[in-house]
């Protein structure tokens, strides 16, 4: 799925020193332009929460379900009010709204619910026009995990209504996957809000995860340790990696004059170093936070459950005492590094990063756009995920960025490699992922510059190389033939790769929400 990068988003901001994962939407945006310098008070303190989640989860196994979900909010309100102080208040003002409008409309309560969320977040960002203080970097990313929430809950709910509707109509039980059992209560808002697991560093998870997770009926039988410790096993290398290149590149020697003096090909390879230190950061962040939910067991579905990053289960399935059960942590995987990295689209590096979030744009912000173009539907899922993200201009150049290299891509692959033989097409297929990875590199400057004149001095200084080469692409694809298919072929593509939840369930006579 191409939403992918822009979902860079609400993770991206925990990994500040070494972690600034899941919270860079809130804090990692403005931390990664501090490359180069120790480890900030407040990154420690991240840092601190990321750690401490884990053996936490242990503990948490051993609860029951009343006591794990009030523990839960108990241990998760404490630290956003520890961290947010006074700003605790915008977080829990966005919960009562999506309350109240689920209450008062469900069936309008997804796009409602979206829109109430979005605009409390430009009044969030732009609040000291309004003489109020600025809100901390843990209120930022404990508002941008609620809003995936509350939307998420919103059409969780609807899907309930409509489906309880027709079990009423039919006199029968319908077989939606993963949907809710009830309307949750007030109380079961404010704890699925407020939950520890994630609440500042991610991953999304929907309510329905959430309620599984309390009503798991053998918690301590689940896989935990094991891996727990297969997922952190590389975290300190990636921290390593980072701290390592990110002290011989830092960022902010791009914005000054003697870079600029730099010869040509040393300005073009510190894109690669950035967006290296860049990942690195994340994949610790990341690996970090999928631990936490590891160790508590959420997320925790058998294999055959055939779960999705970020929505869980897409087939019905029931225990089968005969047989030993295999489990898996789909639901909450956040990251996929191999094949970030050695994938070889641009549409697929961002199917393995930032999984669960992809899922949240994917199910609610792709399919509602207002365009039926497969350029225009991926432009606007850019630009929602670029307004989710900040207001920062160079969200917006690099979030937008994405449909040109796509476009670019499936030009060339329709044009080009179509009508090459194997050989041909391997040889291709290692061009294309070189230039995969320089245009997520292009792309990343950007994302971590974030002024529009720190990223168009930036690109300047490359001659926008990466915009050329996709102009290219795409000018070379219409006359080669391949132009006409270009459209027509994403979108079939984005409906083969980003919708196997709802093919799945089609062939199972099912419906996801």
């Amino acid at each position: 799925m191409f939403i992918g990068i822009c979902v860079v988003d609400v993770t991206a901001h925990l990994v500040t020193g070494v972690l600034s994962g899941e919270i860079k939407h809130s804090f990692g945006a403005e931390s990664c332009s501090c490359a180069g310098r120790a480890m900030s008070p407040d990154e420690l303190v991240y840092l601190g929460i990321l750690a401490a989640s884990i053996p936490a989860g242990f503990l948490f196994r051993y609860l029951s379900p009343p006591g794990k979900q009030g523990a839960a909010l108990l241990l998760g309100l404490s630290v956003t009010i520890a961290t947010c102080n006074i700003h605790t208040l915008h977080s829990l003002v966005t919960v009562i709204g999506t309350w109240i409008i689920i209450k008062s409309s469900w069936k309008h309560a997804p796009a409602l619910s979206l829109s109430w969320t979005f605009l409390y977040l430009l009044f969030f960002r732009l609040v000291t026009w309004f003489g109020l203080p600025q809100p901390t970097p843990f209120a930022n990313a404990v508002q941008l995990l609620l809003t995936l929430k509350m939307v998420s809950l919103a059409n969780e709910v609807k899907t309930f209504h409509m489906e309880k509707k027709k079990d009423v109509s039919s006199f029968s039980k319908s077989p939606v996957v993963g949907g809710l059992s009830g309307e949750p209560s007030l109380y079961d808002i404010l704890s699925y809000s407020y939950c520890y697991v994630g609440i500042m560093t991610g991953p999304f998870f929907r309510f329905q995860t959430y309620v599984d997770w309390l009503t798991q009926p053998a918690p301590l039988a689940l896989p935990g340790l094991a891996p727990c410790l297969q997922r952190l096993k590389l975290v300190p290398v990636y921290g390593a990696l980072f701290l390592g290149v990110n002290s011989v590149f830092p960022l902010a020697y791009v914005r000054t004059d003697d870079f600029l003096d730099q010869n040509y090909f040393f300005r073009l390879f510190y894109m690669i170093a950035v967006f290296f230190v860049f990942r690195m950061r994340f994949y610790a962040a990341w690996c970090g936070a999928e631990a936490g939910c590891i160790s508590a067991g959420l997320g925790c579905y058998p294999e055959k459950a055939l779960c999705k990053p970020g929505g869980g289960p897409t087939v019905n399935y029931s225990p089968d005492p005969s047989v030993e059960e295999e489990y898996d942590f789909k639901t909450i995987q956040n990251i996929d590094c191999y094949n970030t990295d050695f994938c070889v689209k641009v549409r697929h590096g961002m199917r393995y990063w930032n999984m669960t979030v992809q899922w949240w744009l994917h199910h609610y912000i792709y399919p509602n756009s207002p365009f039926k173009a497969y350029a225009l539907k991926a432009g606007w899922t850019m630009f929602i995920s670029a307004y989710w993200h900040g207001l920062h201009v160079g969200y917006y150049l690099s979030f937008l960025t994405i449909p040109l290299c796509i476009a670019a891509e499936s030009a060339m692959e329709a044009s080009v490699r179509a009508k090459l033989g194997p050989r041909g097409q391997n040889i291709f297929d290692w061009v294309h992922w070189f230039l995969k990875m320089r245009a997520y590199d292009y792309m990343c400057m950007g994302f971590v510059l974030l002024q529009a004149s720190d990223t168009i001095n930036y690109w300047t200084s490359i001659y926008f190389i990466m915009h050329i080469i996709a102009v290219c692409c795409i000018v070379v694809g219409k006359v080669l033939g391949g132009g006409r298919r270009e459209g027509r072929r994403g979108e079939k593509e984005e409906k083969r790769e980003g919708g196997k939840v709802e093919e799945v369930n089609k062939k199972a006579g099912e419906k996801t929400d």
